[in-house]
């Protein structure tokens, strides 16, 4: 579906630049007033969630059935080759549907450490019901599946098992989104409980938004005009090793900030909800008539 620049930024790391998907995409969030979210892939909602509190508000959430993984199944021996998977899943997300990607840049990276507590009490394992401590102790942090998760002794977790075990097996593909203060799982549910039932903390692929060529450029002029305000500040001091020290760390910061500033993660983008909180509301009662102990 459509084709993308592709900038490498080494081994296990690439953006791409889309230009091709305008509009909102496939798969996206759509907000409404009274903190009311919805999650929707090629229209199907998928998530409900509203925010509950003022202080400290949590976030509410219901899922439902009907989620498409972006990407077709893995064979056992495509595992077990040896693949460059951030190019393997930027590959197949260009020729997918019911993904999140639409026009701009977006990096995929290998990634294979967390900090503590992201995939035990901050993976979301109960469903279709949830609650996110999103903006208090730092933010929520964690890792949401959008569909039930498979025991670890059933069958297709079993042979994931296996490929954990080996070494073989496949990253998840996650998704960082920027208000959730987390990732969703986009890709390999079974395969993240197969990683975890072996003691293991699942290798990933993430799947960021980053900033447009326009955007950052913008940022690197206001970052030079400051730059160069204070190299006339350091200019107009008595000559001698101190002065010559502060203009060689602004010099420093100056080329990492420039650096840095095309790679930055941006907000997640979000839609308006058609038909307002009334539609929300309308899609929250039918959810809890079907699933009232929520």
């Amino acid at each position: 579906m459509g084709n993308a620049r592709r900038e490498l930024l080494g081994a296990d790391r690439l953006v791409l630049d889309i230009e091709d998907r305008p509009g909102p995409p496939p798969l996206r969030f759509e907000t409404a007033d009274g903190g009311r979210l919805l999650l929707r892939q090629s229209g199907r909602p998928l998530l409900l969630g509203r925010s509950v509190g003022s202080c400290c508000p949590d976030l509410h959430l219901h899922r439902l059935a009907g989620y498409r993984p972006p990407l077709p199944p893995l064979r056992a021996d495509r595992q077990r080759s040896s693949v460059n998977w951030p190019h393997e899943y930027a590959r197949r997300l260009e020729a997918a549907t019911g993904t999140p990607l639409s026009d701009g840049r977006w990096e995929l990276a290998l990634r294979t450490g967390f900090p503590p507590g992201i995939w035990d009490e901050d993976f979301v394992r109960e469903w279709p019901g949830g609650r996110l401590g999103l903006y208090c102790g730092g933010g929520w942090h964690g890792v949401l599946p959008l569909r039930p998760l498979s025991p670890p002794d059933s069958g297709r977790v079993k042979a994931q098992r296996k490929h954990v075990r080996e070494g073989t097996a496949a990253p998840v593909l996650l998704w960082w989104v920027t208000f959730l203060d987390g990732w969703l799982l986009l890709d390999g549910h079974d395969r993240a409980v197969a990683a975890l039932a072996e003691g293991r903390t699942p290798e990933c692929v993430q799947l960021t938004r980053l900033p447009d060529g326009d955007k950052w450029q913008y940022g690197a002029e206001q970052i030079t005009k400051a730059h160069e305000y204070h190299l006339k500040n350091i200019a107009a001091r008595p000559p001698g090793p101190g002065t010559e020290r502060g203009r060689a760390a602004l010099e420093r910061s100056y080329g990492t900030a420039l650096a840095e500033l095309p790679y930055a993660v941006i907000p997640t983008a979000t839609s308006p909800l058609p038909g307002g909180p009334p539609a929300w509301d309308a899609l929250a009662a039918a959810a809890m008539f079907q699933f009232p102990s929520d």
